[in-house]
């Protein structure tokens, strides 16, 4: 196996998500449809997040939690210890993403009563009327 294809393999997660992203940007871009393209947010907004959980990882590590005479006496390999902000981070936007898809929801559902469609273009003609 040569240098690139080893390369490839090694990080088949980061193309997973690239693909996932790849795919709701297509969604959202793409599509015509309002709620599509919130499902196309959503499956990238989740392909970020499952980036960013693992590139927080780091194989072998410890969870942080220190004993105090352990780390007065020797100190702390940072080396050794998981950082827990990436993941305590995307806890954070995984919240915020649910909301978001709750708003963007009820709005949907106001645009569809005002306008009896979700497709964008139909939405568009109505306006320019």
């Amino acid at each position: 196996m040569d240098q690139f294809t080893a390369l490839i393999v090694a990080k088949y997660n980061y193309w997973i998500y690239v693909t996932l992203m790849m795919i709701g940007f297509y969604a959202m871009i793409g599509k015509k449809n309002l709620v599509k393209k919130l499902i196309g947010m959503n499956i990238f907004q989740t392909a970020i997040i499952l980036m960013f959980v693992s590139a927080g990882v780091k194989q072998g590590a410890r969870i942080p939690i220190l004993d105090k005479h352990h780390v007065m006496e020797h100190g702390v390999n940072v080396a050794e210890i998981v950082n827990p902000l990436p993941h305590v981070l995307m806890l954070t936007a995984i919240v915020v993403s649910v909301s978001v898809t709750g708003v963007a929801l009820a709005i949907l559902l106001r645009i569809y009563r005002e306008y009896g469609t979700l497709e964008e273009d139909e939405i568009l003609e109505k306006l320019e009327k």
